[in-house]
């Protein structure tokens, strides 16, 4: 180059050229650099890898917008969206969406969720938007998205400790969302199902995730039904949070922080419900608004039934309702488990034990007993099993993500299960029930359905499900699938049985299960813990929204000794659902099997609950129509004492008959709590001033049982089964009041769904002792049914003065009775308007 240059002295253009050359390549150079550089720099910026941020829990900004469609409201933090949803003056429901897009509105917990017809006012200040209702006001604070609610005098009863968050879900897709509130340093909790733990929750961590738990222990976490809704009482106000979301989810009530309360899953969407009180019955009504309550149950559902892991053959079953019968015990129902099928294919019978199940049901129907039998979910994989080629035909069974069945053991061996959450596989469930039906079947009890498998304990999370079109995996659907299952149970059941009410038990189930189904508590254990346990997780789901609740009388694993046995039996009187219940590997556990003096005792309490049968029934009753829990701890009558916070031995059957079971061998008497006001002690009638403990005697023939004063308490004649006989009075104990009591009595066909017509009598007595020497019971009714019964036989405890004359629809009565204990006694047609008993 250097020479070139030299000699363009004799060559100009050369010179030029080079030159130009030069300074090309000197741009080539540059220009290469630049697109090495740049390249680099895109390299860096692909790489999968070196920008990726961590994933971390990411919570809701400051507000920055909201907007108002009629009752729902949506508050932006320019990336997430809240809704709030205004379901009527006491309830308001809040969703998250982490990157704006709600999930398409499903729930088989609430199917028709209320229309307010009212209109929420929403105003804004420089700290918060406030949506309010005449009982409610709900703040999202614009400073940090805190979302809170409070009563009518700006009380805050609920606030959030952090705001709403979430964090991404890599394995599966979606987000584990989180709620945190403040947990006030006297908040007590109540409700979640079944747990197996004290009334109170304070303090505890907990799981929802239906679990065959067998012979669980106390403190064992999860069990059988997954309830996500709690109720919180603090300074005497109460309210409570549904979290409807079916995946895996938890709870923490000041466990981890004392000052915090949580409530997380593992997919789904952050939904919940606020439900104002302020007290625990309206939380626990406006609960049912939402999820529904329990059908109205024939009556013959609430007597005694009797069930064992398995009897079997034919013979056992006719002998074991003879001795029913043969020792004056009263019963309903046998249930048989699943030894009744041919080799445990549900909707078949081993013939060999029941060669002609229509003609053995049809003899022990004379004597009064119903019969009813166990269904599991899981279907033999069988090509000769007609269930199994049906719904392999049909593609009724579940699969797994890649295409292949979901297939398991259990009794039957290696199995398939249908989908429940498709409607047409409920439909066709319903209908293998026709046989069953047609033979005489009257209840039917779903078991396994957690649902549960041998060895794995349940499904794998990749199993699909149809989810009534809204698809998901087993992680969304294992909480409902037992829910659903008996939903197909109990509705082909009732297209089957026309105008008659089918029963149907279950064993798993999640929020609104009760609309299908009676639950018990699972494979419990003879021992006196678990009946102790038996009282609280009965108590807990009714206030839980499952009222018709009970246990395995006896316990269902090892053998209860006499003393248990009658304590249960005693217990298990006041259950909603009344059955005794074991494992074949135990003694046989009949109300007979103990001997004297237990057989009479035992007798003695069941005779009790037919008796009381006209009381219990009229108290589903306010259930079913109003949705007021059926059985009632002592925190729910009073509130406002703290001490009761700790109470949970005593509970009333409705709000008339408190019951304090004795739990402890050897207990001759023991301290019972009465709520204030007066009670009358159930077998002496002696009046008790309540607001106090009082001790008490309990022999083992008795258990505390008082009546509420002013109380009307229907009684039946002593049947051996409902129906035996025709009702030819009904008695009404009266008991007295010095002020004005309230008591409801419901009657109708007892086993048809014409109440749904009006076709029914509720009828309301007042009884009121507030005038000086004279008392006054009034009845009033509605409905169109009439009984077939012509008279009262009335019965008045406690009147503190000798009366002179009663006087009837203005008419002096002509006789009555006084006996030694001052019970007045007299009869009257049942269309009486009004009494006075006169000193």
């Amino acid at each position: 180059m250097e020479e070139d240059i030299l000699n363009s002295e004799l060559n100009p253009e050369l010179i030029t050229s080079k030159v130009l050359q030069k300074k090309e390549a000197e741009k080539d150079v540059e220009t290469d650099k630049i697109k090495e550089e740049a390249e680099e720099e895109f390299r860096h910026i692909n790489n999968p890898t070196a920008n990726l941020k961590p994933i971390v829990k990411k919570y809701l900004g400051a507000p920055a917008e909201i907007e108002r469609s009629k009752n729902r409201f949506y508050i932006s933090d320019g990336d997430a969206r809240v809704e709030i949803l205004v379901v009527s003056e006491e309830i308001i429901r809040v969703r998250l969406a982490p990157h704006g897009v709600f999930l398409e509105e499903f729930s088989y917990a609430v199917p028709n969720l209320p229309q307010y017809k009212g209109e929420a006012i929403l105003t804004e200040s420089e700290q918060e938007y406030r949506i309010t209702t005449p009982k409610v006001n709900c703040h999202i604070s614009k400073k940090d998205f805190f979302i809170s609610f409070s009563d009518q005098d700006n009380h805050i009863t609920n606030m959030d400790a952090e705001p709403m968050h979430w964090e991404e879900n890599v394995q599966f897709g979606g987000y584990y969302v989180f709620g945190t509130k403040v947990c006030q340093p006297e908040e007590a909790f109540y409700g979640l199902g079944d747990k197996a733990t004290d009334l109170n929750l304070r303090g505890k961590r907990l799981k929802n995730w239906n679990t065959d738990a067998y012979s669980y222990a106390w403190g064992q976490d999860p069990l059988y039904r997954s309830i996500p809704f709690y109720i919180s009482l603090d300074k005497g106000i109460a309210h409570g949070i549904f979290f409807d979301n079916t995946f895996r989810n938890y709870f923490d009530f000041g466990g981890e922080s004392h000052n915090k309360t949580s409530f997380w899953s593992d997919g789904g969407e952050l939904q919940y419900y606020y439900i104002h009180g302020p007290h625990m019955m309206d939380v626990v009504k406006r609960y049912a608004l939402l999820t529904g309550t329990h059908a109205m149950p024939p009556m013959w559902a609430l007597g005694y039934h009797q069930c064992r892991f398995s009897y079997y053959p034919e013979s056992k079953v006719k002998m074991i309702t003879a001795k029913f019968r043969e020792n004056q015990i009263p019963c309903d129902c046998i249930h048989l488990d699943i030894d009744y099928m041919d080799g445990y294919r549900c909707f078949t019978w081993n013939k060999k034990y029941f060669p002609d199940p229509k003609r053995m049901i049809g003899e022990i129907a004379e004597k009064g007993f119903k019969t009813l039998v166990i269904v599991d979910p899981g279907i033999r994989v069988d090509d000769n099993y007609w269930v199994f080629k049906e719904g392999k035909s049909k593609h009724y069974f579940c699969r797994r993500s890649d295409d292949y069945y979901m297939e398991g053991h259990v009794w039957p061996g290696r199995c398939q299960f249908p989908d429940f959450t498709n409607p047409e596989v409920r439909t066709w469930w319903g209908s293998l029930f026709t046989e069953l039906m047609e033979q005489g079947v009257t209840g039917v009890w779903n078991d396994m359905n957690e649902p549960a498998v041998f060895g794995s304990g349940t499904f794998p999370d990749d199993v699909r499900h149809q989810f009534d079109g809204f698809r998901g995996s087993h992680r969304k659907a294992h909480n409902v699938y037992g829910m659903q299952m008996v939903r197909a149970t109990y509705e082909g059941m009732r297209k089957l049985m026309k105008n008659k009410r089918p029963f149907t038990i279950t064993r798993a189930g999640y929020s609104g299960v009760q609309r299908y189904a009676c639950v018990w508590t699972g494979d419990n254990i003879a021992s006196w813990e678990h009946l102790r346990l038996g009282n609280l997780q009965c108590q807990r789901l009714s206030m839980s929204g499952i009222s018709f609740c009970g246990t395995d009388i006896g316990g269902f694993s090892g053998n209860a000794d006499s003393e248990l046995f009658t304590r249960w039996i005693q217990m298990g009187t006041f259950s909603p659902f009344m059955r005794a219940h074991s494992a074949g590997d135990t003694k046989e556990r009949e109300p007979w099997s103990y001997g004297e003096p237990y057989t009479t005792i035992i007798r003695n309490f069941i005779e009790l609950r037919y008796r009381l049968l006209p009381y219990f029934y009229s108290v589903f009753w306010e259930h079913h129509r109003y949705g007021f829990p059926i059985l009632r701890s002592v925190i729910m009558q009073e509130q406002e004492v703290v001490m009761n916070q700790g109470r949970q031995d005593e509970f009333t059957y409705g709000d008339k008959i408190l019951v304090c079971p004795v739990m402890e061998p050897g207990q001759m008497s023991r301290r019972v709590y009465l709520p204030t006001g007066n009670w009358f002690n159930f077998w002496t009638n002696e009046l008790v001033e309540g607001g106090k403990e009082v001790e008490v005697l309990t022999p083992l023939e008795n258990i505390p049982i008082f009546v509420k004063a002013g109380s009307v308490i229907p009684e039946y004649a002593v049947m051996q089964y409902v129906g035996e006989k025709e009702i030819e009075e009904v008695k009404l104990n009266i008991y007295y009041t010095n002020g004005e009591v309230k008591s409801y009595m419901f009657e109708d066909y007892g086993e048809t769904f014409a109440y749904e017509q009006d076709i029914y009598l509720e009828k309301k007595f007042i009884a009121d002792g507030s005038k000086a020497g004279s008392f006054i019971i009034q009845q009033t009714s509605e409905g169109l049914y009439t009984p077939r019964y012509d008279n009262y036989h009335f019965n008045i405890a406690g009147l503190p003065y000798k009366p002179s004359k009663i006087v009837i629809n203005g008419k002096e009565l002509v006789h009555f009775t006084i006996n030694r204990e001052g019970v007045v006694d007299f009869r009257f047609t049942k269309n009486f308007k009004q009494i006075e008993v006169l000193k």
